[in-house]
């Protein structure tokens, strides 16, 4: 059986992609999450994980907030570690500007998922048009649901309404779907 790896910054992460994954990909490739304790740990850590993985038919993809930094330079340092690790056809993905944007990308799913109403209507505001842009995405969707949503559980919540047709504004959001259908098709083919 095939594996599909995901390397993950924090745990909230992996709570909003397995409502989305097992939409993505089929029954017959099993899925592994390995959240780290943050961008720190990730950099300290993905190397030796990535080297220590025996098992064949194994693909990789490394999920990562942008947070303040630039985004091709983190995207750059993170595939440099793949690469050092043996592994240069892991897919490194990067959260523009934190993961939260996904979801103001989706602010339909943000709705369903929290039980509020009328925060799906704001889509067309300006900032919910490129939610990419926002270097502040977790305090503006705290603020946006009134304190309802949490880091953890709201991910867990959100993850399984978030929209996988291209509809979401987050670019990065969308280019991460991209890929994981690209991988999955790899690892189906093969």
């Amino acid at each position: 059986m095939s594996t599909l790896v995901f390397f993950l910054e924090e745990p909230s992460a992996r709570e909003m992609l397995q409502g989305v994954v097992p939409r993505l990909v089929p029954e017959t490739v099993s899925v592994r999450y390995i959240p780290f304790e943050g961008k720190q740990d990730m950099s300290r850590q993905l190397e030796r994980k990535l080297r220590g993985w025996l098992a064949p038919d194994t693909c990789f993809i490394v999920l990562r907030d942008q947070d303040s930094g630039d985004c091709m330079q983190v995207k750059q340092e993170l595939a440099q570690l793949c690469c050092h690790a043996g592994r240069p056809d892991t897919l490194v993905r990067i959260a523009c500007h934190e993961i939260e944007s996904f979801y103001l990308g989706d602010l339909h799913a943000v709705e369903l998922a929290l039980q509020l109403h009328g925060v799906a209507g704001r889509q067309g505001g300006r900032k919910y048009r490129d939610p990419d842009r926002l270097n502040n995405a977790s305090q503006e969707l705290a603020r946006l649901t009134g304190g309802r949503y949490q880091k953890i559980g709201g991910s867990r919540a959100i993850g399984p309404h978030l929209g996988l047709g291209g509809g979401n504004f987050s670019h990065s959001f969308n280019v991460l779907i991209s890929g994981i259908r690209t991988v999955v098709d790899q690892l189906t083919a093969a």
